[in-house]
């Protein structure tokens, strides 16, 4: 039986809960320079929020969650 999730990965999402929730995802968060994924700060930093510190421009961070989207919402067996 095939499942898709529902769940959409959006700007305001906490990197942790996110990290928690998909750990597929850390490929594509430190593919794009967020090597947050284990930061003492990804409890409070939203994914929007880490990406600005981190001076991702915004086309860049469109596509990261393009991308995100794309990994959480693949069919799982």
């Amino acid at each position: 039986m095939e499942v898709k999730s529902k769940e959409n990965i959006t700007r305001g999402m906490k990197i942790d809960e996110l990290v928690d929730k998909h750990p597929n995802v850390i490929p594509i968060l430190m593919g794009y320079g967020l090597h947050c994924v284990g930061c003492a700060f990804s409890g409070m930093d939203t994914l929007e929020n880490g990406a600005k510190i981190h001076g991702m421009p915004e086309e860049d961070f469109e596509m990261m969650l393009r991308d995100l989207n794309a990994v959480v919402s693949e069919k799982i067996e």
